[in-house]
């Protein structure tokens, strides 16, 4: 299956599109709240601020990462998992901005996922030719909740596939304000995120900047 979807954002807030069992995209979800959530962000990376983390192979990922909430997720070479603090200062992980849960619990009900309450928020920072290879997230002790992903700034084509690796993607732009949920059924399928194409965003210049809200503990 293929969903190429490559209209312009909207101001307001379109229906809930289901694209798999469990997985609801809701376009310009983040939009009302915008200004707000950007000064959160940068609030966050002010505390804890960006980095290229390691992996357990070696390899320094494309994607500069941080985090807020009571967990972190992190990875270096002895694995990927969650953390209360960040590896880099020693201090707690900065709290979780109240509009991040307020728009990741509105969004999880809107996509049928109701009482959700995150307790982790990994922030990404993509730049023109960074990318994110498939991946299942498998490192929460909760699979029962959902995983909501906010886009903002330059597109993005988001990779969501099957269970295994080898599965049919479905493909889908996702711009500035786009909010996609997966839980319930779609909840272990792997997904990632194509190399990002040159382009601007008036707010945001020549970057994406990606929120993954998630129950960690």
């Amino acid at each position: 299956m293929t969903l190429d979807l490559f209209t312009e954002p909207s101001t307001e807030p379109a229906p809930p599109e289901t694209f798999a069992p469990g997985a609801v995209l809701l376009r310009a979800f983040a939009l009302k709240d915008e200004n707000a959530i950007l000064a959160a962000i940068g609030q966050v990376a002010a505390a804890a601020p960006f980095r290229q983390m390691e992996t357990p192979g070696g390899f320094r990922m494309s994607v500069a990462m941080t985090n807020c909430g009571a967990l972190g997720w992190v990875t270096d070479r002895s694995g990927y998992r969650y953390t209360s603090e960040d590896p880099q200062s020693g201090r707690a992980w900065p709290a979780m901005p109240a509009i991040f849960r307020a728009l990741a619990q509105s969004a999880a009900a809107q996509a049928g996922f109701a009482g959700f309450e995150p307790d982790a928020c990994l922030v990404n920072r993509y730049q023109p030719g960074t990318r994110l290879t498939l991946h299942q997230d498998r490192n929460e002790k909760d699979f029962a909740q959902p995983i909501v992903s906010v886009s903002l700034g330059i597109p993005a084509v988001f990779l969501f596939g099957g269970p295994k690796r080898a599965d049919r993607c479905a493909r889908l732009r996702l711009l500035h304000g786009d909010v996609v949920v997966w839980g319930g059924p779609a909840r272990l399928r792997f997904h990632g995120v194509m190399p990002l194409a040159p382009a601007v965003h008036p707010l945001q210049g020549a970057q994406r900047i990606n929120l993954t809200l998630r129950r960690a503990g």
